[in-house]
């Protein structure tokens, strides 16, 4: 580390912060002359997304604000690291194309000199889980609403490699990262893929044999097992335990943050790699499993089948979602949810078994696929977390050419 020089990071980077821009300015759709706005709902976890933006006209006096791709955004505001939803110092990369501006409470964070320090490397100092803690515990306010400044990111101890040693430890974070996103974008298409066809079989064609399939529930083709209340099974020892899936969970995966409860528990409440689970209530979805060996909470359903295939009670699922979803917004109380008579009145055509075969032979790959690179996307992942605090740190060197 003799070649690494200790100093705060406000000696090589800037700070920007957003401009406060007034809600009543802003314009619901793209114009000539306007530009997103990236609030801190934007700045997801990894790469900056414009669900729900709105659009801002713009002028020379907003240039300052403008990011471009690859700049690296932080979130000031936002809860500390023991809460359940978006933290505090959440640091991303704007990957699209697209000019952008930025919005108070939103960060950009560049270099001073390229030569001096790279954007890469500021990326990943700031992904660096002791920094995010260095700076969640200089946050003010709630732990439902903290809030760091300008000054926090710029006093941050900060140990600055040469350059060609950067270089090299981004490079080797970069080229995992590539390798993840690559993976999650075969997802997506294998995704489009399986819903192209679903699609045509049972949406899209007006075929004349459709008279000779049946109609069912979707309560009949599959089994909807309600989770647990779990704080009734607390471990018994520090073994004979496993992590509880809620609907945090089923977002976000397992955490530090996430509840145990004992594995003597019934078999089928267990979850593993590759269940298909159904959250019923508050934010409803219906996802694969991708995580490690848990225990099914209350609130979702596992959802299995003795009868039909997996990939068929997953597309019905999905074909449902958005009738489920209109369902639960219609009930009256503070967290919408659907019952199991909602599945009774979800109808599912099945075809012949030999048409359902024949279906299940293109299927069933796509959706093994899909769960092998998510398998691959969690080793990956988890590789480069536990790498990147040591090459932050030092403790880890790599070879430089």
């Amino acid at each position: 580390m003799s070649e690494w020089r200790e100093t705060n990071f406000g000696e090589v980077i800037d700070v920007i912060n957003g401009f406060a821009f007034k809600s009543a300015n802003f314009l619901e759709n793209m114009t000539t002359n306007s530009l997103p706005v990236i609030k801190i709902k934007n700045v997801a976890n990894g790469n900056v997304h414009l669900n729900g933006v709105q659009y801002h006209a713009y002028s020379e006096n907003l240039s300052k604000y403008i990011v471009k791709k690859d700049d690296v955004l932080v979130a000031l505001t936002g809860n500390h690291p023991q809460a359940e939803t978006q933290v505090v110092g959440l640091t991303s990369r704007y990957k699209l194309d697209c000019t952008a501006l930025i919005n108070q409470r939103v960060a950009k964070v560049i270099s001073k000199n390229e030569e001096t320090l790279s954007t890469d490397y500021i990326y990943y100092f700031l992904k660096d889980t002791n920094t995010h803690l260095y700076l969640a515990s200089r946050s003010s306010g709630s732990a439902n609403q903290a809030n760091i400044s300008k000054s926090d990111i710029e006093n941050i101890p900060f140990s600055l490699p040469p350059e060609n040693e950067q270089q090299a430890i981004a490079a080797v974070l970069s080229s995992l990262d590539d390798k993840i996103d690559l993976l999650h974008r075969q997802n997506k298409t294998l995704e489009a893929m399986a819903e192209t066809l679903f699609k045509q079989w049972f949406v899209v064609e007006a075929r004349e044999d459709w008279e000779d399939w049946e109609e069912k529930p979707l309560s009949q083709v599959a089994n909807f097992l309600n989770g647990l209340a779990c704080q009734k099974y607390p471990p018994e020892n520090a073994i004979d335990k496993f992590p509880v899936l809620k609907i945090r969970e089923l977002n976000s995966g397992i955490s530090e943050s996430s509840d145990w409860a004992s594995s003597t528990i019934k078999p089928e409440y267990i979850v593993e790699n590759g269940d298909i689970i159904f959250a019923w209530s508050a934010s409803l979805m219906v996802k694969v499993w991708h995580g490690e060996t848990c225990i099914l909470n209350q609130h979702l359903f596992k959802v299995t089948s003795t009868e039909f295939p997996k990939w068929f009670y997953l597309m019905w699922c999905k074909h449902h979602l958005d009738e489920f979803i209109s369902i639960s917004s219609s009930h009256a109380t503070t967290m919408g949810h659907i019952k199991r008579g909602d599945l009774d009145n979800a109808m599912v055509l099945i075809p012949t078994v030999e048409e359902l075969e024949i279906m299940t032979l293109k299927m069933t790959p796509i959706l093994n696929k899909q769960i092998a690179n998510q398998k691959q996307i969690q080793t990956l992942e988890t590789l480069r977390d536990n790498l990147l605090p040591k090459l932050m740190s030092g403790e880890i060197r790599v070879s430089c050419l």
